[in-house]
Parts: structure tokens; sequence; C-alpha cells
């Protein structure tokens, strides 16, 4: 194995080396995000940047790419010592990023967006040629096997489009460096392999790519060194091939961790017990046609299909937040109609939904209220609210769910995204529903905090909650559910138990295939 250290060890050759962060430090009050951080990356390489979040990971590529400025260090790029003026003279220079939090225009087109902040074409009188503009756009996201409509406006897309659409921007300037922050998350199988497709290309043309990821497969398919940041500190940089999944997960949490633990499937009499939630054939907008499947107390039931399939679709129709068409949802035997997510909410279905950012937070307001704001209305009166009660409610959820803060009052934006997504199951979990809905619960999470959300699921379940789990991740799905339901062009087509839960049946399914 070969290890690499600050001070010492191999030294990667100076004519190789695109870009050296030595001694990058950076601190924000009360915290040191990045101390004494000294990196290096070579021409044509992939370099996995990994650690937990809040490991400084995100802070050091900010860095990187202007963001921020550091407080103490040097930047060398090309052999040269800079300091950006901002990010887009990093961008002018050659710096491009994808980054793991969309930063798309809704009201724009993807064209538009596609070449935003590249050279824009025009004819003699100054204004743009729309034509050119869409021609371009769209040989970009060919290139990467996309046909998006460049004439589509992006608040019509789905969160995996939106991410093509951002793939294709960075492609858009001549980049010598390329950072991926989480760029597959939404992103289905023939999506990533796509994606990876491409990385292959660019470093092939000399393209430096530092590639940010919680998913190890991705990791060891696609990098070919590892650099691991601990608690704002650089703990080493091991070459892929000479390493493993257990090894690499001990540099980022100090520990040995077991990520994924198969539960004990829980057997259902389908004679003597009634499921608590039922749907049967539920359609809602374009991308749900057919959903049927019921779950029963204490199970925990998984929804495979590849991204686009309806997944996300059936729990928001079920959620109210979407209005269903036709079909029947069942709760304790007796029919309902969610008309919106209120109406859910108070029947006793929960939603944490896929976007935690978008749909789900409050971004500038404390842990605590974040925990606590379906409560407020219940211990108000008279319009005043009772502190108390409400502090109690949050401290409990919050040592309940491990939820990691210098404070309740500490505001949920500057979480990690774990504590984040624990935040919320904390929320629902205060009003005890009957069911809750987990669309993506690990997206952008790592793998301590991943662990811990399977442990919560795991626990909920022992507890009599029925738990319906949407996830990309088919190791997630198979660890955590005691059913799967596969879903292929807004139906379900399957639904799968025991020793037929595996990675070779569910992708038969999701892909349109049956079994022989």
């Amino acid at each position: 194995m070969l290890f690499l250290t600050q001070g010492g060890g191999l030294k990667v050759s100076e004519a190789n080396t695109i870009l050296e962060l030595k001694g990058i430090t950076k601190t924000f009050p009360g915290v040191k995000s990045l101390d004494n951080v000294s990196i290096d990356l070579k021409k044509g390489e992939v370099l996995a940047l990994m650690g937990e979040n809040g490991a400084g990971k995100s802070t050091l590529m900010k860095v990187v790419c202007g963001v921020y400025i550091p407080d103490g260090g040097e930047i060398v790029y090309h052999g040269q010592k800079v300091s950006w003026n901002g990010p887009l003279d990093a961008r002018k220079k050659g710096i491009s990023v994808i980054h793991q939090e969309l930063k798309l225009a809704p009201n724009l087109t993807v064209g538009e967006n596609v070449l935003m902040g590249a050279d824009i074409p025009k004819n003699k009188f100054g204004f743009i040629k729309w034509d050119e503009v869409n021609s371009r756009a769209k040989e970009l996201l060919k290139s990467i096997g996309s046909d998006l409509d460049p004439t589509r406006l992006v608040s019509t897309l789905s969160i995996a489009q939106q991410q093509i659409v951002e793939i294709a921007r960075a492609l858009s300037i001549k980049a010598d460096i390329i950072i991926m922050d989480e760029p597959s998350a939404t992103l289905s199988s023939k999506e990533i392999d796509k994606l990876f497709e491409l990385i292959d290309l660019l470093k092939s043309k000399k393209v430096a790519i530092v590639y940010v990821s919680h998913r190890m497969d991705e990791i060891f398919k696609i990098s070919d060194r590892c650099t691991v940041l601990r608690d704002g500190k650089y703990v080493g940089t091991l070459n892929t091939k000479e390493t493993n999944e257990n090894e690499l997960i001990k540099l980022m949490v100090g520990r040995e961790i077991d990520t994924v633990t198969k539960k004990v499937a829980k057997k259902i009499d389908r004679k003597r017990e009634a499921p608590v939630l039922a749907v049967n054939r539920l359609a809602a907008g374009n991308d749900l046609i057919d959903g049927t499947l019921d779950i029963y107390p204490g199970e925990v039931v998984g929804i495979a299909g590849l991204v686009g399939s309806g997944r996300s679709e059936l729990l928001q129709a079920i959620f109210g937040h979407t209005k269903a068409k036709s079909g029947e949802i069942k709760l304790n035997g007796e029919v309902i109609h969610n008309k919106d997510p209120r109406s859910a909410i108070e029947k006793g279905i929960a939603l944490v939904p896929e976007s935690r950012k978008d749909q789900s937070l409050f971004l500038q307001l404390g842990v605590g209220e974040n925990i606590s704001v379906l409560k407020i209305p219940k211990h108000a009166h008279f319009g005043f609210i009772k502190r108390k009660v409400i502090q109690e409610i949050e401290e409990d959820y919050k040592k309940k769910l491990n939820v990691k803060t210098p404070n309740l009052a500490a505001k949920i934006l500057n979480l990690s995204g774990g504590n984040q997504q624990k935040a919320i199951i904390a929320r629902w979990l205060s009003i005890a529903p009957k069911v809750l809905l987990l669309d993506e619960p690990t997206r952008g999470v790592d793998v301590g905090a991943k662990a811990e959300i399977y442990e919560i699921i795991h626990q909920l379940a022992e507890e009599g909650f029925s738990v319906l789990v949407v996830s990309s991740e088919l190791p997630e799905i198979i660890s955590l559910s005691d059913r799967v339901y596969v879903m292929h062009e807004g139906k379900v087509v399957g639904e799968l138990t025991g020793d037929h839960i595996n990675q070779e049946t569910i992708m038969t399914y999701a892909t349109g295939g049956k079994l022989a």
C-alpha cells in the first residue's frame, strides 16, 4: 500500500502537478474548519476527497474555487502562487465546480443555464444568437448522453435532470480542474455510467478531477487516489487500488464501523394482520400510472427503481403533495382522500422528502425550531407559545436521534447533512405518525450518519412504526427492507421477499425485464 503523508514520503513529480494546497487554514466564528491542510492534484487524475460531513471537504473546495479566502497557507496553480478575487476569477482561469446543492436559474432555459458564464455567441449588433446557444447546449448535453430540450425551462426538470444540466454547464468552459461534489447523488445507474465515461474522456485530455462522494463503490470504480480529511485536518492519501472500504472508513471516522447490517425480515401473516396503509392503482401527474402496495405495522418496505420510474411521485401522491387522478388509499382499512399535505399529516402520514434544503428545512431557523415546528400549534394559547414545553420536546428528540449541534438555537443551515436529516425525522416522530415515508433518507450523508439513520429506521420498525423507503442505493434497499416493491415507467411491476431481494432481481424488474 502506498501511503502519502504531509512533510515526507513519496513526492508527486512537479511537472505533473497542476494544483498544490500548502498549509491551508480557514476559521469561522468558533470553528476551525481547516487546520493546516496540504494536498496535491495531478493532471489527468481523479482524486477522491473523502471524510464525514463536517470534515472540511466543502470548505477546502470553496477555497480552491475562490468562494473563501484562506486565513493561512497558499494555493499553487500551474506552478504559480495564486489568490482568487472570487469564484468567477477562478472559473476564468480554468476551475469549474459541480455543486452538491444545485446552482441553477429555474426561470431560465436549459440552454441558458448550460452556457451561463461561458462566451455567449452574439451577432455583430450584440444580440444573442439563440439558435447557436441552443445548438451548443444540445451538443454538450449529447456528450453526456442526455437528450434534454435546450429550450425547456429548468423549473420543469426533475432533480436528476437538473444535475445533468449542472454537469453540462461545468463542461461549457475548457476547464483544467473540475470539482464534482456528489455529482451522482440523484442520477440513475445508466446516467452514472455515462458520467464515468465522460470522466474517463476528461482524464485522457489531462483534465484533473476532484471527486467528492460518500458512495464507496463509485470511489473504487472511478478514482486514482483518495485523500481523507477528518475534523478539518489532513489524515492521508492512498492509492485507490491499494486500499479497501474498511480502511478508508476507519481513516474517515477514526474507528471501525458497520455501514450495512441486514435486518431480519419481519414475517407477516396476511390472513390475520391488516395493513396500516394499502394503496391500490394510484395514478397522479404524468409520472405515476399504477402505484399498488401495502405496508404492515412494524414493517420497513423499500421502493426501488431507476430515476424517473415514479418512486418519488408515488410518495408525493400518498402524502397529498400531488393530487391523485385515480386509485385508492386506505389507512387502517378506511379510504382516505389527501387533498394536500396538511390533510395527510392530520391522518398520520409523514414524508421526509428527497431534497431536504428545498423541501423540508427552515434554513434560517434554529435546530430546535425545525424539530418542534409541528408541535407549536398544540402548545400555543391565545397566540402565546408555551416555550418551556416546546424546549423540552426539542431537547428530548435531539437526544433520542443524537442530533449533533452546539445548541438548539444554532441555525440548522450550519449542520452537516446527516444531522439535518435526523432533525427532520425527529420533527415527524414528535407527532407519532402511523406511516413514515422516507425519500432518499441518506442522500448526501456521510458513512457515520448513514449508519445512525439505518439504526433509527430499524428501531422505528421495532417500536411498531410502518416505514416506506425510496432509495437509489440498492445495498441500502436490500439491507433495510422486509419487502421491496420495484417500479418501472410509473408502475409497480414487482414485489420481492426473502432471497428474491437482491440486486440482480431488482435491476431485472427496474429495467423492464422479466425473471426467467
